[in-house]
């Protein structure tokens, strides 16, 4: 199917959040989602762990919250917290509806009311509550959610498309600030398309590749965030980014995300010599919350010089090794390390951007028509430390809020006047790209050396003078060459990363994930960090 460059909404993002808004939308609205790549490259698609959610007769929605809060730092907005707790549920129910295929128990007895599939826990929570499809859940709901959009003859799938900026009225000397559209680069022809929408939302995941070591795909440059900055659109707690603990440390592994449950079921951390460690930072051990865990493999890795750690499941049944972790079981074996005998060696890995794009419950941001939805978004969820599997959750929630809150408003807003063609007239091809990938590479070693797990204001202070001379060049780069995916990632990353910097200046304390060797305690009073842009019309 192809309408041509014109819809009713048009989802700039293929993951999670993305094509379920899609999903949830009335048929009969026309929908367009983007994908910068293959569909299957975002996060979603490589997300182990699940979803958390209050599922069994013992959890209840204040526990869920309880953690939750207690785990965000005193930064989680509780009635954001309440908001998604609550339709966790039917958030869950909605997917297994889909037919998404999570981990049955092998012997349920429904005759009492017990829950039929089976639910692991994870760091930060106090009960079992997190629903999965063995370790590779976020496949499993992937692939169910995109053989459903492939079906729905109102849903355009379209790939290889970068988005370049969102479309504003005042971009088009306009009365209004209603966001009207976007410019989209189609990668297969090398020309930017304008695409005409009634609704645009920004669902193209966080900003974790502005470090050196991610456990995030390529994809991952913070796109959305930069195009609603340029728009108008307030952020928030973009200091806040997310170091997973255990990835694989292997030269060929490219940052494999070794999944949190492992640790739920039982799995121990351990120094080279065999020791155990994680019982001297905090009293859960290996359960305790993300950020601590980071920072305790952070502390010993530079106390004793050594390369990684280890994460030990060795002691448990190979078979329950091989059936719960069959995803980790066989991508460590094809690396030489057979899990059921042998600690995997792991290292922190820039993981989630806690942050993002401010939104209210139905995702709305400061731009008329335009909304944001998973990790995109700063919806007040995580504070300062997302809790374990809370963010495949808040996808869904704030999804279907967005698509109800976009269908009840579908009869009033009517499509915007034609829009302007992309201007390439002033620009020529580069014969410089060596300049976009040396920037890339300066940008992302700065931030991690500078902006990383322990950050100091001399480093704070370094970095920012780096990224105010990149965003210079860039800029430059920008108005007189033919834009291309790594230009158009490149200067959103640099964008955020200079918010991420301005963010951690700001904050004055060490709360969360934000620690700082020159402000070690917590304020009294916990204060979201919000960036104001010049743009920004209230």
């Amino acid at each position: 199917m192809n309408r041509g460059n014109q819809c009713d909404v048009l989802v700039i993002g293929s993951g999670a959040a993305g094509l379920t808004l899609a999903l949830t939308l009335p048929t009969e609205m026309s929908v367009t989602v983007l994908s910068k790549g293959e569909l299957a490259n975002g996060s979603t698609y490589w997300a182990q762990g699940g979803v958390a959610a209050v599922l069994d007769s013992s959890d209840t929605v204040d526990m869920h919250v309880a953690d939750t809060l207690d785990a965000g730092g005193g930064l989680c907005r509780e009635e954001a917290v309440r908001f998604t707790v609550e339709h966790s549920r039917e958030a869950i129910q909605w997917l297994i509806d889909q037919g998404v295929p999570f981990t049955r128990e092998k012997q349920a007895d429904l005759s009492d009311g017990g829950f039929e599939f089976h639910l692991t826990r994870e760091g930060g929570h106090s009960h079992r509550r997190i629903i999965h499809a063995a370790d590779a859940t976020g496949a499993a709901i992937f692939s169910t959610l995109l053989e459903h959009a492939r079906q729905r003859p109102n849903i355009e799938l379209l790939q290889n498309r970068v988005a370049v900026d969102v479309i504003t009225e005042p971009k088009l000397g306009l009365p209004g600030n209603r966001c009207v559209g976007a410019y989209v680069l189609n990668r297969d022809t090398g020309e930017v398309d304008t695409f005409r929408a009634r609704f645009v939302v920004l669902a193209t995941g966080g900003a974790a590749k502005v470090y050196l070591y991610t456990s995030n795909p390529d994809g991952a440059c913070g796109d959305g965030i930069a195009m609603a900055w340029r728009a108008g659109c307030r952020v928030g707690n973009l200091e806040f980014n997310q170091f997973h603990p255990t990835c694989l440390y292997h030269p060929q592994a490219k940052s494999f995300l070794v999944t949190e449950a492992l640790r739920g079921e039982g799995a121990l951390l351990k120094l080279p010599s065999g020791e155990r460690f994680m019982p001297r930072f905090d009293p859960r051990a290996e359960l305790a919350p993300r950020d601590i865990v980071a920072r305790a493999i952070d502390h010993e890795m530079k106390r004793l010089g050594i390369d990684c750690v280890y994460l030990d499941i060795s002691h448990k049944p190979a078979d329950f090794i091989t059936t719960h972790f069959p995803t980790v079981y066989e991508r460590c074996l094809a690396f030489g390390i057979d899990i059921t005998t042998q600690p995997i060696p792991v290292v922190p890995a820039a993981h989630y951007t806690c942050g993002g794009v401010m939104i209210d419950q139905h995702g709305r941001t400061d731009v008329p028509g335009l909304y944001a939805i998973g990790e995109t978004s700063f919806t007040g969820l995580h504070g300062a430390n997302r809790m374990a599997s809370n963010s495949l959750l808040e996808c869904f929630v704030y999804a279907r809020s967005a698509a109800e809150d976009i269908a009840s408003q579908a009869a009033s807003v009517r499509y915007p006047l034609d829009l302007p063609p992309w201007d390439a007239s002033q620009v020529t091809d580069s014969d410089e790209d060596v300049i976009i990938a040396h920037n890339w590479d300066e940008l992302r070693r700065f931030m991690w050396d500078y902006v990383g797990i322990v950050r100091t204001t001399k480093r704070l202070t370094r970095a920012h003078h780096r990224v105010e001379l990149l965003l210079r060049e860039i800029d430059e780069f920008y108005s007189n060459y033919r834009v291309s995916r790594d230009l158009i990632e490149l200067r959103n990353l640099a964008l955020v990363a200079e918010l991420m910097i301005r963010s951690a200046m700001t904050r004055k304390e060490s709360r969360g994930l934000h620690y700082t060797l020159d402000h070690p305690d917590m304020q009294p009073e916990a204060v979201d960090t919000i960036l104001v842009p010049p743009t920004y019309v209230g």
